[in-house]
């Protein structure tokens, strides 16, 4: 079965409604909503209405003669979970606008005939659903994963070949032209301006439909020979029922991508496994149930630890706030994990470094003792706490802390129960 390969409005002036002011004024929000660092112009979301105000015009005139040009993105590094650094592009405010106006109008074209076994920075889809097409596919008996890993994609997209899959469905040559310029603008890396002749930025907002762009190619390729696949942006999995089979088509889908799409395949993180042992997307499968990865559930720790530390100087409404939100966020993603029985300890681990930090936070032996006696702990039992002089951590688990600030207590203060999270993501509540 072939998808649709219509491609829409191909002779429109797809530029006419990429500047069309209703488009940008739907751009200017999302990048606003979005917030982010400036760019090399040092211009900030919040301040750029003004800027635009002054400068827009001559902008607009610029990208309707076809002489603008993007300015370089300011080159970042972000720590990596798995060690070392990637690479972050951010562009200047203007440019965010101009890209997300282009991502806008294009969206609707190419959208349409991509892949229902792609993911990743579409809308209406998402992790989970990319996460739910890979159970299906275990629960038919396709237990073995060809386990792709693209090098450094983004940087070794090459412009000719996407350009070329861009072009297919876009024939404005203003818009062509725009979008390679784009591709070429730069990367300003401390004082260094380095040429950027090959890849896309990661950070740029077109860069993600780019990379769908030039891989639907891979999906319709992977669909023509009948494969079990999912696909979120750059991350590739291929399911199949044997080990040899797995050999087979790692072998020959790696030819496809380096001899067709000019795309480098990491030999040695590319492996054929069964499906348990991988890692997809922060998640592991037992069998066909979902289930957080051993890093994942490090990195949470990890964070919430930050968040309740004791030497954090702030009040607890707002470690309550941060650490809420920290806890929603985390388990809107990780609430599929059907993995149960470390919940309870999860919620146990938590209250006890809460009580950890009012402790640190009540200091001196008498405020210790008057707040214990308050709070319903007898006179011996309140002081012989309060004089003791072991650790902050041992003391948050005696008898005296936990009954002064019981799980209701700590309810009323404000700390949301990871249970309660689960049980609703699940479904039962």
């Amino acid at each position: 079965m072939t998808r649709e390969t219509g491609t829409p409005a191909l002779h429109d002036d797809l530029m006419a409604r990429v500047f069309h002011r209703v488009n940008l004024w739907q751009a200017w929000k999302r990048v606003k909503r979005n917030r982010g660092a400036p760019g090399i112009d040092g211009i900030r979301v919040e301040d750029w209405p003004a800027h635009a105000r002054e400068h827009w015009e001559e902008i607009r005139r610029q990208l309707e003669a076809g002489s603008y040009r993007p300015q370089p993105v300011r080159r970042v590094m972000i720590p990596k979970k798995s060690g070392g650094e990637r690479p972050l592009g951010i562009p200047t405010v203007t440019d965010r606008v101009i890209q997300q106006a282009i991502a806008q109008v294009l969206t609707p074209i190419f959208d349409p005939g991509f892949s229902a076994s792609s993911h990743g920075f579409r809308p209406g889809r998402s992790a989970h659903g990319a996460l739910e097409q890979i159970r299906g596919h275990l629960k038919a008996g396709y237990r073995i994963a060809v386990d792709l890993d693209l090098a450094k994609f983004f940087d070794n997209v090459q412009h000719d070949i996407l350009m070329a899959r861009v072009a297919r469905k876009v024939r404005d040559k203003r818009l062509l032209a725009l979008i390679g310029r784009y591709l070429r603008a730069g990367v300003l890396n401390g004082e260094d301006l380095q040429a950027s002749d090959i890849g896309t930025p990661q950070g740029g907002l077109l860069s993600p439909l780019l990379a769908n762009i030039l891989l639907d190619d891979l999906d319709r390729e992977l669909e023509s020979r009948g494969h079990r696949f999912v696909r979120y942006a750059d991350d590739v999995m291929i399911l199949v029922k044997s080990r040899r089979a797995g050999e087979r088509v790692m072998a020959s889908v790696s030819r496809y991508l380096t001899k067709k799409l000019k795309l480098k395949v990491n030999e040695q993180k590319s492996r054929v496994i069964p499906a348990v042992q991988t890692t997809y997307l922060g998640y592991t499968f037992r069998g066909t149930k979902l289930r957080w990865s051993e890093e994942s559930f490090a990195d949470f720790k990890h964070r919430v630890k930050e968040l309740t530390g004791r030497s954090w100087g702030v009040s607890m409404e707002y470690r309550f706030h941060k650490l809420g939100q920290y806890l929603r966020g985390w388990m809107g993603y990780f609430g599929k994990s059907e993995y149960y029985r470390v919940i309870p300890e999860i919620d146990q681990w938590i209250r006890r470094r809460i009580r950890m930090c009012y402790w640190k936070q009540w200091r001196r032996p008498r405020t210790k003792i008057r707040n214990l006696l308050a709070m319903g702990v007898g006179k011996r039992q309140a002081i012989l706490t309060g004089i003791s002089s072991k650790s902050y951590w041992h003391l948050s688990k005696t008898k005296a802390t936990q009954m002064a600030m019981s799980n209701d207590w700590l309810k009323s203060q404000g700390l949301i129960s990871v249970r309660g999270l689960w049980m609703k993501a699940q479904g039962y509540a």
